[in-house]
C-alpha cells in the first residue's frame, strides 16, 4: 500500500477558489512566455479581476504547510503499521513453509485455512487504512478551502473586486494574467496573520 506522495500537488490540482472555473474558459490566442505570480503589487488595480497563485500561496502560508506535515505524519505512520503487520505476517508463512513437510495432513489443512484467513484480514486492514487516509485527506482539503474561499470572498468584497482567479503551473487554465493583478503575497500575509490568531 502506498498512501504517502505529493500532497501540496494533489491539493493544487483540487484547488479551486471562487470564480476559477471561469478561468478555464478564458481563450487566449496567444500564450505569453511571462509566468505570472514573480511580481506582485499591493494596489490590483487593473479592474476588477485579480488571481491568486495556489503555487505560491501552498508554499508559502503557515496552515497549508502545516495540513501537509499532519497528512504526511499520518501517511507514514499508517504505512509503517501496515507493513509492519505484513513483516509479521511472512514470518508466519516463512515459519510454516519449513515444517509443513513434517505436519499431518490434518493440520496443514488446518493451519493454511488459518493463514488465507489472516491474509485476507491483512488486505482488509491495508483498505481501511488507505480509505481512512483519502478521508482524512479529503476533510483536510475541505477545511483548507473553506479558508481560502472566505478569505477570496471577503477580499473581494473590501476592494471591489467582481472575480478572484487562481493560477498554477501544475494545472494552467490561464495562459497569461498581467502580474499586476497578482494578489498572493496579500493573501499569504492575510491568511498567515489570521492562522497566528487561530492558533493562540
Amino acid at each position: 500500500m502506498k498512501i504517502t506522495g505529493s500532497i501540496l500537488t494533489k491539493i493544487t490540482l483540487g484547488l479551486l477558489i471562487a470564480g476559477s472555473m471561469a478561468a478555464c474558459n478564458n481563450k487566449t490566442a496567444t500564450p505569453s512566455a511571462t509566468t505570472p505570480g514573480t511580481t506582485t503589487t499591493s494596489t490590483a488595480d487593473k479592474g476588477t479581476t485579480v488571481y491568486i497563485n495556489t503555487d505560491s500561496l501552498l508554499s508559502k502560508y503557515e496552515y497549508a504547510k502545516d495540513m501537509s506535515k499532519r497528512l504526511s505524519d499520518k501517511g507514514k505512520t499508517a504505512q509503517a503499521d501496515v507493513q509492519s503487520r505484513d513483516q509479521s505476517f511472512q514470518r508466519e508463512v516463512a515459519d510454516y513453509k519449513k515444517v509443513m513437510a513434517t505436519l499431518p495432513a490434518d493440520k496443514r489443512q488446518e493451519t493454511e485455512q488459518r493463514l488465507q484467513r489472516e491474509q485476507q484480514e491483512l488486505q482488509q486492514y491495508q483498505q481501511n487504512a488507505s480509505a481512512q487516509f483519502q478521508n482524512d485527506q479529503g476533510a483536510e482539503t475541505s477545511k483548507l478551502y473553506d479558508k481560502l474561499t472566505d478569505f477570496a470572498k471577503a477580499y473581494a468584497k473590501e476592494k471591489g473586486y467582481k472575480l478572484v482567479l487562481t493560477y498554477s503551473k501544475t494545472n494552467p487554465g490561464v495562459l497569461f494574467v498581467d502580474p499586476s493583478m497578482d494578489i498572493t503575497a496579500e493573501a499569504v500575509k492575510s491568511l498567515n496573520d489570521a492562522y497566528a490568531k487561530d492558533k493562540k
